[in-house]
């Protein structure tokens, strides 16, 4: 349904995070890894602690001058509150942890914005409502907080509303979607969506003994900037280089996938280890993500094995995810060049 029409998944377990204040920017900006969004603008970012090692990544919406939002991975929302709230200090900011007090539905594959268009009077046309927006406006007669991003490596939106209207804006999205033969997908689905784009998450690709360089973060880290928690650590990490890096493989598998923390082998020596995986349902392909030595990455993706089960099985070096490399779907929503 995603990656040829449109799928419906509830996105309210997300950790959401309203910052308010007249210094709420110059404090995120601190906080955060990469520069701040521009008003109506989203940014992706790590969190960095003072080892330049990752204890978050985000995305982070600016609506006004002294508003934004953070989301973030759900299950670390008390231990990112901590971190928050030990390094408020003097500042004129607040922060607080909205949990189900907003809630969200996510549409996404090609046909999401037809079914946005039917059910909003905004103006959400490809130059107005970019990749990386954000607004309010109205669906149906629900008032909703509408983003344009998506976790599938797809075209696709975020919904967020008071909880009051959130099961008004699920009839209203499975009625409208009816045309387009909407669908349900969960988070099964979504992780093979993500395996097959290369997206690490949270607690399994993205924890503290990584630095952002080594995870593959390193183009949102933003050096032009103000002095960051962890800067100078990472900006060490990215002039003496990484010993190693986050990859992708694709596993000749008969049928048996990772789950995280199986063996890589390369050449009869065990050189790295893998992070989570799963079936790519639509590429058709077993995946793995991994971290290797990044002397290997030159290597001709020949002579790596992961074990499962006690059994090493051939494993190929992947120079670019499995699906949408250029990431055209998600920026444009062009279906062209697809399988």
């Amino acid at each position: 349904a995603v990656r040829d029409s449109v799928g419906l998944t509830e996105i309210s377990t997300f950790a959401k995070y309203e910052v308010t204040g007249s210094d709420a920017e110059v404090w995120l900006s601190q906080m955060m890894a990469n520069k701040m969004p521009r008003s109506g603008r989203i940014v992706l970012t790590p969190m960095l602690n003072y080892a330049g090692k990752l204890i978050g990544d985000f995305t982070i919406a600016k609506l006004s001058e002294e508003f934004f939002y953070i989301f973030g991975s759900g299950v670390a929302e008390q231990y990112h509150m901590r971190w928050f709230e030990d390094h408020l200090s003097d500042t004129d900011v607040k922060i607080k942890a909205l949990g189900l007090n907003l809630v969200g539905l996510s549409i996404a594959g090609p046909n999401s914005h037809a079914l946005l268009t039917k059910i909003t009077n905004d103006d959400v046309s490809q130059n107005v409502f970019r990749f990386m927006s954000i607004k309010h406006m109205e669906i149906g007669s629900v008032p909703a907080l509408v983003s344009r991003i998506t976790f599938t490596g797809d075209l696709g939106y975020e919904i967020w509303v008071n909880p009051e209207y959130q099961l008004s804006l699920y009839d209203l999205l499975l009625e409208a979607g009816e045309e387009f033969g909407l669908k349900h997908f969960g988070a099964r689905a979504l992780d093979s969506m993500r395996l097959e784009k290369g997206f690490g998450s949270w607690a399994r690709e993205f924890r503290p003994i990584y630095g952002p360089f080594e995870a593959g973060l390193g183009h949102f880290v933003d050096f032009t900037k103000n002095n960051f928690i962890g800067r100078d650590c990472a900006l060490r990490e990215k002039e003496n280089g990484t010993s190693n890096c986050r990859v992708l493989f694709t596993i000749e598998s008969d049928g048996v996938d990772v789950i995280g923390d199986e063996p890589v082998w390369h050449k009869e020596n065990v050189i790295g280890w893998v992070t989570s995986g799963g079936f790519a349902h639509y590429s058709g392909a077993s995946a793995a993500l991994a971290y290797i030595p990044r002397t290997l990455l030159e290597a001709d993706a020949t002579g790596f094995e992961i074990e499962i089960l006690g059994r090493r099985r051939p494993a190929k070096l992947m120079k670019e995810p499995l699906y949408d490399p250029q990431g055209e779907r998600m920026r444009s929503g062009h279906a062209h060049n697809q399988t």
